[in-house]
Parts: C-alpha cells; sequence; structure tokens
C-alpha cells in the first residue's frame, strides 16, 4: 500500500544533450486553508526542461499526496513544491503553475518558476 511521501525519486535524463519540455498536469492537489483548515483543491500544471535527472512519476504522486492534511497558503505551497522539484533535479529550465479552485468567489492562480543561470530557451519555431 502507498502513502504520502515528502522523498522525490529521480532518474537519469535519457536525452541530456536535447533541450526537450516535460509537461505535467496533477489535477487533484489538495490542502488545508491554514485559515480555516478547509480543503484547497487545485491543478497544478508543471512543465520542466531537464538537465541530467527526471522526477519519477509515482514519487510524485506521494509527494503531492503529502500535502493533502497540511496547512498551507497558495503562494507558499506553490513555491515550495517549485523549490522541492528544482532541488531534486536541478533543471534547466521549471515552471509550476496551480490553479487553485474557486475560494470565497475568487480564483487564484499561482505561476513560479526556476532557472539555471546562463540557461536560455531555444527561439520557438512556428510550422505553418
Amino acid at each position: 500500500m502507498s502513502a504520502p511521501s515528502t522523498r522525490l525519486e529521480i532518474f537519469p535524463n535519457p536525452a541530456p544533450e536535447r533541450d526537450y519540455t516535460i509537461r505535467m498536469t496533477i489535477p487533484e492537489f489538495s490542502c488545508l486553508c491554514p485559515k480555516t483548515g478547509q480543503p484547497d483543491f487545485a491543478t497544478l500544471k508543471l512543465e520542466y526542461v531537464p538537465h541530467e535527472l527526471c522526477v519519477e512519476l509515482k514519487s510524485l504522486k506521494l509527494y503531492i499526496w503529502s500535502f493533502r492534511s497540511r496547512g498551507a497558503f497558495h503562494e507558499a505551497v506553490t513555491n515550495e513544491i517549485l523549490a522541492d522539484l528544482a532541488a531534486a533535479t536541478a533543471p534547466r529550465f521549471m515552471r509550476l503553475l496551480a490553479e487553485f479552485n474557486v475560494r470565497g468567489g475568487i480564483y487564484t492562480t499561482v505561476v513560479a518558476e526556476h532557472r539555471q543561470p546562463g540557461w536560455t530557451a531555444a527561439t520557438p519555431i512556428s510550422l505553418p
């Protein structure tokens, strides 16, 4: 049986010589409002350009699950998750977009980014 875990597992990037983007949508994130204790729900959208390491999906799922019973402000939890993922994988670039469900008539979206010093994205190519 699986249980929540704060341990993120990684594996070697199979193509470290190339910039490519990994995108993940995590639609079942939840934590608790630190003021009321009520649950907050969000869809997390993670995208990153790996360098030497990638995050393993089951460990990411268990890591995300570990927030379910923790109180956290939207801004704090988004930045904490990004910091933990960036520390584990040392990506060239990583962006976490957290779209929280409505609370008190307000939708909150928090976007946090990490960029490896000196790394710049390739110029996008538009195909017909």
